[in-house]
């Protein structure tokens, strides 16, 4: 049976034209992605205030629900896309988690958080990418631009699928960014660069390109004494065009920019980030102040970071919730250094906007609250459901009362591609043993565990099983997570003392477990304490804190807070060192 969702969304078509005359890129499972429905979105946090009525948004959830929700309101109005997806890279993506300074019991202070695994198999891949891409071209105006940040030795996959969804005619550049760092052992040429492929949505002349310039060659300034010239093609010789200094060079499409060092002010830690000079360079020779920007695989938010800084709005999105969480703290600082006027934002690569897109609001896609980072998923759902274990060379990953237990990607929801490794799993000599035994009966009852899922999930399945008769039970954890405990809940102790708001203490039970402390070995709970947001009148519904503590690394949060007079409902949300929350509420008076 599949437990499909009884509420009936919306649903967007985008039958594409076909695009002729290029080679198209062919894998295993590959369908078309004609439609999508509206999922909804609850608004849980806001920060700042709204400029000419507009509020920029950050999503928690798997971008594909999140680009499905935004159809309604955002189609065809989006002016810049750019994306750092999964390379497809077999690596893990792991956060150094660090207790701020203090005294604690043992020597457990610093332990790696897997942020995410970049594992695929290639058709998954690929039919991932595919449905993104096309999204994404529902959302861009007409005279967009798209960048997509890749690894090299995924990118010419890639580029097949874009040429398939934008045609070879959009096609712009391919970028490559060319970086130093420690060089490794191998019998090959060190990789020390990534590609970002340029397109545009449609031929229109009103595509913004504004023409950056690089240093012109120390022999270039002796030769023409700084003056500006051009190839004249009709005797392939230059020529001074201009008595004006040169600007230098038109920008190449090799971009030397160096990594984050691990000193850089704009460093947070997390995985995968981009410097904001790379970043800056795309939204300013792309977009125009006021130009919308867009970012689904958000990272530690750099996109949105640039984008506020150089006066643009925009819209994020991750399904990692450490992601929500960094960005949310690095583009509260942004704000904050843009309403004090300070002028050291992107210094030399933009003059100042005139104004300033810096509210913000948070959003959720689906209630997608289980997991706050989907490289824990499968070890919660197997503990929480109390799976019997199975052979390694088994493709479930255990039994539970006779059931055997697939949990697909909790990343993204499940689709038919998904079910590949499951019907490879199937031991059909053993399904005519079993139907020869007892004709009247399932062969076999297969229960699927997913975030989500396409219709007929279940019924896909039972098909691909015939002649054979499977019992399937499809349980989607974003219904159905009441029934199942995942993980102990964190706890903390409020008081009012003499007009002030006090936290007592901080109990992250999980946060303590992957530290191997007991809660009294903390001498001070806010070593454990990434940040606190107050609301001194919540109300019910939305989170608008008047007081945001985030303070750097090793400073820790104030934990006594003077309240207002006019205070009523106050609310707390008290983030950990893994991005995991609490939230509580205490009455004034």
């Amino acid at each position: 049976m599949s437990k499909d969702n009884p509420e009936a969304f919306e649903t967007f078509e985008f039958d594409l034209p076909p695009i002729r005359g290029f080679p198209e890129l062919r894998w295993a499972g590959k369908r078309p992605f004609k439609s999508t429905q509206y999922f909804p979105a609850q608004k849980k946090e806001s920060y700042g205030d709204p400029t000419d009525g507009w509020w920029n948004r950050l999503y928690w959830g798997d971008n594909l629900q999140v680009m499905s929700h935004l159809l309604r309101e955002f189609r065809g109005q989006v002016d810049l896309v750019y994306i750092d997806p999964p390379f497809d890279s077999k690596a893990d993506y792991k956060k150094k988690i660090k207790l701020k300074s203090g005294k604690y019991t043992n020597d457990s202070s610093v332990f790696e958080e897997k942020q995410y695994e970049d594992i695929w198999v290639s058709d998954s891949y690929f039919q991932f990418m595919y449905e993104r891409l096309q999204l994404i071209k529902e959302l861009c105006s007409d005279h967009a631009s798209i960048f997509v940040h890749i690894d090299p030795g995924t990118s010419h996959y890639i580029k097949a699928i874009m040429d398939e969804i934008f045609g070879p005619d959009n096609f712009l550049n391919e970028i490559i960014w060319s970086y130093r760092r420690w060089p490794s052992i191998s019998k090959k040429f060190q990789s020390m660069h990534d590609v970002i492929l340029y397109y545009s949505k449609s031929k229109s002349d009103e595509r913004r390109f504004e023409v950056s310039y690089e240093d012109a060659s120390e022999s270039y300034m002796k030769r023409f004494g700084g003056k500006t010239q051009i190839l004249d093609e009709s005797t392939g010789t230059r020529k001074i065009t201009s008595d004006e200094d040169t600007k230098g060079m038109p920008q190449r499409d090799v971009w030397d920019i160096s990594v984050l060092a691990g000193n850089k002010p704009e460093r947070v830690g997390y995985p995968t980030q981009k410097p904001e000079e790379l970043i800056a360079r795309i939204v300013n020779s792309a977009s125009k102040p006021g130009d919308l920007v867009f970012d689904c695989f958000m990272g530690s938010g750099t996109t949105q970071s640039v984008a506020m800084q150089l006066g643009r709005r925009f819209i994020g999105a991750d399904i990692n919730l450490g992601s929500i969480e960094t960005a949310s703290k690095r583009l509260i600082g942004v704000n904050k250094i843009i309403n004090a006027g300070e002028a050291d934002l992107l210094e030399g690569l933009a003059e100042k906007p005139q104004k300033f897109f810096t509210g913000f609001e948070l959003y959720n896609v689906n209630n997608y609250d289980l997991f706050r980072n989907p490289s824990d998923a499968k070890n919660l759902i197997t503990e929480a459901m109390e799976l019997q274990p199975l052979p390694p060379s088994s493709a479930f990953d255990g039994q539970r009362e006779g059931y055997l237990v697939k949990i697909m990607p909790v990343n993204r929801i499940a689709t038919r591609q998904d079910l590949n490794e499951v019907i490879n799993g199937l031991d059909f000599k053993a399904f005519e043993r079993r139907q020869a035994e007892a004709p009247n009966k399932p062969v076999e009852r297969i229960h699927l565990v997913c975030m989500g899922h396409e219709p007929d999930l279940g019924p896909a399945l039972q098909k691909e099983a015939k002649p054979f008769d499977i019992e399937v039970m499809v349980t989607d954890l974003i219904r159905d997570k009441a029934h199942l405990h995942f993980k102990k809940a964190s706890d903390a102790r409020l008081a009012i003392e003499n007009g002030e708001l006090v936290i007592k203490g901080f109990y992250p039970m999980n946060l303590l477990q992957k530290l191997s402390l007991e809660s009294d070995a903390v001498e001070d709970w806010r070593q454990l304490v990434e940040s606190v947001k107050v609301d001194f009148n919540y109300d019910g519904a939305v989170l608008t804190p008047a007081i945001v503590d985030a303070p750097g690394k090793e400073e820790l949060v104030t934990g006594r807070y003077a309240i207002p007079a006019e205070a009523a409902t106050i609310r707390v949300k008290i983030t950990d060192l893994l991005s995991e929350s609490w939230e509580g509420e205490i009455e004034n008076g």
